[in-house]
């Protein structure tokens, strides 16, 4: 019976020795440290991104990452401020340093900065964009560089090349037996290239003409192949050179290649522009690239779309967006690597996505639903 009590009192011993180091498991566990991290004022590092994060002369914020930070904070109770920075890479740098606990702005998740920082889940599907000067009517400089442009040389040289050859042939065929092609090589063959050229202009002038069978042949040829080039070459021209007075330099991504580029230095566009291997100049801000826009020491300013066309529909800027769009980006929270936060952000993100205060933030700011 006694050895029975003492196995009763040490079983007893030991499970309350078990619950009390589970109490201290549990007390030192990371959901205890989740706890203690969200009860702290989180650092939220941002920049100025109009229509995403906007600041006004009192130093307050509002814009749509803004806004859906602060209904996120709200519903999860969480305590911040916010500390502003001048670029994205910076916002980067301070998650990495530990200076910040989220940043929020336009920032771009990509591979790169993923191996830097976590994200939560995109919030804002977007794409690059191009701006370009809407004063095309008194810009000519897309004008003369289509003239002056490689295609153009091209198409004149292969022109010229159709008109030296007709004018050799005549005079293959002519220069024995018809004296306005003969008088020597230098004479004959001038008189030749000088037939050959009237006929593709389909000018009427006095002078030589072919009287020999082939030569007639060549004739007959020519007049039907020149018109044929001409008409081709003619339309091509007018053609290109109206797309680009009415519409610009740039209509296709290919066209950058032909233009002067804007973008702003240390963002997700410039590294686009790289990969493409396209040349560009880089500027410090939006504003500065829309100010050489506007000086004409660049052609076109790539940049995050939805920001362009806020900065041009505010600003009044004599600018454009064009059609094209490419390199399809997406919008989400920045966060120190392995920060607890992240699920809890992503769940509640994908609550106010589907939500009606959600599409009239979007409407507010940018007259659309996303």
């Amino acid at each position: 019976m006694v050895r029975r009590t003492r196995s009763s009192v040490t079983a007893a011993a030991l499970a309350v020795a078990a619950l009390l180091l589970a109490a201290i498991v549990l007390a030192a566990s990371p959901a205890g440290a989740q706890d203690e991290s969200l009860a702290q004022e989180l650092m939220v590092g941002t920049k100025e991104a109009p229509p995403f994060a906007i600041k006004n002369g009192d130093g307050e914020w509002s814009g749509i990452s803004i806004e859906l930070w602060r209904k996120l904070a709200d519903q999860l109770k969480l305590r911040y401020r916010f500390v502003e920075v001048s670029s994205v890479a910076a916002l980067l740098d301070g998650l990495q340093a530990g200076k910040f606990d989220a940043a929020v702005a336009a920032i771009t998740v990509t591979p790169a900065r993923e191996k830097q920082v976590d994200f939560t889940l995109p919030y804002f599907q977007t794409g690059t964009g191009i701006a370009v000067q809407t004063d095309h009517v008194a810009n000519w400089t897309p004008v003369v560089r289509s003239i002056a442009s490689y295609g153009f040389v091209q198409a004149a040289l292969a022109l010229l090349g159709l008109a030296i050859l007709a004018g050799l042939l005549i005079w293959m065929f002519e220069h024995n037996s018809n004296e306005g092609f003969g008088r020597g090589l230098a004479h004959g063959l001038s008189s030749g290239v000088l037939w050959s050229t009237h006929t593709m202009t389909q000018r009427v002038v006095g002078g030589a003409a072919p009287i020999t069978l082939p030569g007639r042949i060549v004739a007959v040829v020519w007049m039907i192949v020149s018109v044929i080039a001409i008409a081709v070459f003619t339309a091509g021209i007018t053609s290109a050179l109206t797309t680009k007075r009415l519409h610009g330099a740039v209509n296709s991504i290919g066209d950058l290649s032909a233009v002067r580029v804007g973008v702003v230095q240390g963002t997700a566009t410039e590294d686009a522009l790289s990969r493409m291997r396209i040349k560009h100049h880089r500027v410090a801000s939006a504003a500065e690239g829309f100010q050489a826009l506007q000086q004409g020491s660049i052609d076109a300013l790539a940049y995050d779309r939805p920001i362009l066309a806020w900065m041009i529909r505010q600003g009044s800027l004599s600018a454009e967006l064009t059609d094209v769009t490419f390199e399809p980006q997406s919008y989400a929270i920045a966060l120190r690597e392995d920060r607890v936060l992240r699920k809890r952000l992503n769940i509640a993100l994908l609550e106010a996505g589907q939500s009606d205060w959600w599409k009239d933030v979007l409407f507010r700011y940018l007259g659309q639903t996303n």
